[in-house]
């Protein structure tokens, strides 16, 4: 009698092969583990008995696919999400970005804009936003809409106004944002020195030199081998001395890419390149 769960990886990775070839997003080495959660979600979003459906479905009817990379993709953040490794970046980092002319940040795996803002509120308030570009990518053309419409609801601010003063936030933040369409609306000087743009850490290459990058808990959801891609992208983009900040349940050392990088803080993840 056959396993299911091999029966099931089988499924998965023919669904994922399928994606690859009609939609040239690859999602082969994601970890499985996380994958079927996704999946399985996904069958019950898309109203699908089983995975050979779906993928039918996505062949036959390539416009679910929209739904799907949203369920494939994680979408959740907070604003000044993990307080410390904001008032690591205010305290130790900005301090090395003040030296240079002009300053390049990369937020991988933007999902809907709150880290990009967290970061943009932080060099505002540190006088470097009006010399600093941000570049802010995801492979989700949804979730890029969303964090260039910079809309949030208004449940969500109380805990966003927690985390941005203990990241030691030097303002409040309610000079941020507007309340309007049942939310928050951020201040429109905050995308200004913003790019927002499709790129795939599984298929992409580098596309600039910067000071720091950020990419948080996406890393926790590749295999190792496209930990190690990943990372090896970030070590190429980083200028000399340059700063990466990563999630707080990640590490450099699974990637097997940790040797190019210098722990800084261990509870806020950010290491340098050496």
């Amino acid at each position: 009698m056959s396993d299911p769960s091999s029966l099931q990886d089988i499924e998965i990775r023919l669904l994922l092969e399928a994606i690859y070839l009609r939609f040239h997003y690859d999602f082969r080495s994601y970890s499985m583990a996380s994958l079927k959660r996704r999946v399985a979600a996904a069958l019950v979003r898309l109203h699908c008995a089983t995975i050979s459906e779906l993928q039918g479905k996505l062949l036959h009817h390539p416009e679910t696919f929209v739904l799907l990379l949203d369920v494939l993709t994680v979408q959740v953040s907070d604003m000044f999400r993990d307080p410390p490794f904001f008032r690591y970046f205010r305290e130790r980092v900005v301090p090395e970005l003040r030296t240079y002319p002009s300053v390049r940040l990369w937020v991988a795996g933007c999902s809907s804009g709150e880290e990009v803002y967290s970061f943009a509120i932080v060099l505002r308030e540190e006088g470097l936003l009006d010399r600093t570009l941000i570049y802010a990518t995801d492979i989700s053309a949804d979730a890029l809409a969303r964090a260039e419409a910079a809309v949030y609801p208004q449940d969500r601010v109380a805990t966003f106004t927690e985390n941005h003063a203990r990241a030691g936030g030097r303002r409040s933040l309610s000079e941020y944002y507007t309340a309007a369409y049942g939310g928050a609306v951020l201040d429109r000087s905050l995308r200004s020195n913003v790019v927002f743009s499709d790129h795939s850490l599984a298929t992409d290459s580098v596309f600039a030199e910067v000071q720091v990058v950020s990419c948080r808990n996406v890393l926790i959801y590749f295999d190792r081998n496209l930990q190690k891609r990943a990372v090896g992208l970030f070590r190429e983009s980083l200028s000399r001395r340059g700063f990466l900040g990563i999630g707080a349940k990640e590490s450099l050392q699974l990637s097997g890419e940790a040797e190019p990088f210098e722990e800084l803080e261990r509870e806020g993840k950010w290491y340098r390149r050496r």
